[in-house]
């Protein structure tokens, strides 16, 4: 679903915006008929407030409230709170936005508005439109939102109908509208080009395996996004339970992000060399499945033992990056739904990074509050490095024992990339577990938004 700016109407809806700071000032301004409407239903500019107001023979307006300022010291998209509450219709933003950064709120308004209707009969009631505001950067906002909307369409789309050749084709259809390069990496291919893990992590399944590559741009700084594709995952022969496995068709949550961060940058015609890499594939059981037990050969010629097949997107991903590194970027970002642990230590709502560099983390860590896009900086812990070393290979893809795994698994990545000091990882959830004021339960990004605003400091040579 891609929504943008409503057209311009007459009959689109005035909407006014306050806290309960400026609620007074507000009355001043739209005189007592709309003071009394708002006494008589407890309107005041609290969070979260929306109320229509009639005007007798005159167009009704809306009024909605985004709380004070102890209100919004913690939460996000505070202007959304208020606009999940409208009726649908058409709205037209009047005055100022009493809110720290106005456009965020903007771009929250139209996320809210997120609907996943492909596979109902029956349309829901309609969503509450926004005309395009005149005083601010609307192209960005909606180069950040058709980001958005295209990783949540792929991440909410059942694997039965979203596959790696699916995966594949949703990534030519973005190639083409940019005019973008891609070439795919198929199957047997696989193993004759060297990436021998995306092979044997997908030989099992008859949707074909294959490495995904995307490039746009002939100048500026280098920049590679990695994400893994694991469209569905059963585990493998170490196979999920079935409360585990109900929601594995967002395992390619980190090719979303990426694909949906692509989107973003290309859609603001930023100046670099943009590369993105997903290898897509699914974690099947059949005869051909890898064991645990088994060590594969990796592309950069280290082997793995296999100590649970269910560890499988770290093994794509190695390839993955052994390939980008060979290009020698300026900078390498991977993003993957990649460990339960991540869940256990941060919650589904804040994604841990990792970062080579101090000041890559302190610029994502500054532009995550700024973009409302939580993320928490973690730490490669080199002392845990031994614990991803086993004794008849050079490394392990599921260390026992269960302790720190998101970090083991992000140094696991590390080894397989030349300059890690240009490395950013990010294990993400992006699943939002119940309905929300960004929208309903289902995919979501976590990490794109942080990431686009902190490109600059993160691509500074």
């Amino acid at each position: 679903m891609i929504s943008r700016f409503a057209e311009n109407s007459d009959n689109a809806i005035d909407a006014h915006i306050c806290t309960p700071e400026t609620f007074e000032n507000l009355m001043l301004e739209l005189g007592d008929e709309v003071r009394d409407w708002c006494n008589l239903h407890f309107f005041s500019g609290k969070l979260g407030q929306a109320l229509i107001c009639p005007l007798g023979h005159k167009k009704p307006i809306a009024l909605l409230g985004c709380g004070s300022n102890d209100d919004r010291k913690s939460g996000r998209f505070f202007l959304a709170a208020a606009v999940k509450k409208l009726p649908a219709g058409c709205y037209k933003i009047i005055g100022d936005i009493p809110l720290a950064n106005p456009k965020l709120e903007v771009l929250g308004w139209l996320m809210s508005q997120y609907e996943f209707k492909k596979y109902k009969r029956k349309s829901e009631s309609g969503i509450a439109e926004l005309v395009k505001p005149i005083n601010l950067d609307t192209n960005w906002i909606e180069a950040i939102l058709a980001g958005e909307f295209l990783a949540r369409d792929l991440i909410n789309t059942p694997a039965n109908d979203l596959g790696p050749a699916e995966l594949e084709r949703s990534a030519k259809e973005l190639a083409q509208e940019f005019n973008a390069k891609i070439e795919v990496v198929l199957g047997d291919k696989l193993l004759e080009q060297n990436f021998p893990m995306i092979h044997a992590v997908g030989a099992a399944s008859e949707n074909t395996p294959r490495l995904i590559d995307l490039k746009i741009g002939s100048s500026g700084p280098k920049l590679t996004l990695v994400g893994k594709g694991v469209c569905f995952d059963t585990g493998g022969l170490n196979i999920k339970p079935g409360n585990s496995m109900g929601l594995m068709k967002k395992d390619m949550g980190g090719a979303a992000n990426v694909l949906g961060l692509a989107r973003a940058i290309m859609g603001l015609g930023l100046d670099l060399k943009l590369r993105v890499l997903i290898p897509a594939v699914e974690n099947s059981i059949a005869g051909a499945a890898f064991r645990p037990g088994d060590i594969l050969n990796s592309r950069k010629g280290l082997s793995v033992e296999i100590n649970n097949t269910d560890a499988e997107g770290r093994l794509v991903l190695a390839d993955a990056l052994s390939y980008a590194s060979e290009d020698n970027p300026d900078l390498i970002i991977s993003m993957a739904t990649l460990t339960g642990a991540a869940r256990v230590a941060l919650g589904a709502d804040l994604a841990p990074f990792y970062a080579g560099l101090d000041r890559h983390a302190n610029a994502i860590s500054k532009a995550s509050v700024e973009a409302m896009d939580p993320v928490w900086r973690m730490p490669f812990w080199d002392p845990y490095d031994k614990l991803i070393e086993p004794q008849i290979a050079d490394l392990d893809n599921a260390p026992s024992g269960g302790f720190a795994g998101s970090i083991t698994a992000a140094l696991f990545l590390r080894r397989f990339v030349e300059k890690s000091e240009k490395y950013i990882h990010f294990d993400i959830y992006s699943w939002q577990q119940n309905a929300g004021v960004l929208g309903p339960k289902g995919g979501i990004t976590q990490g794109p938004r942080a990431i686009l605003l902190a490109l600059d400091e993160l691509l500074s040579i």
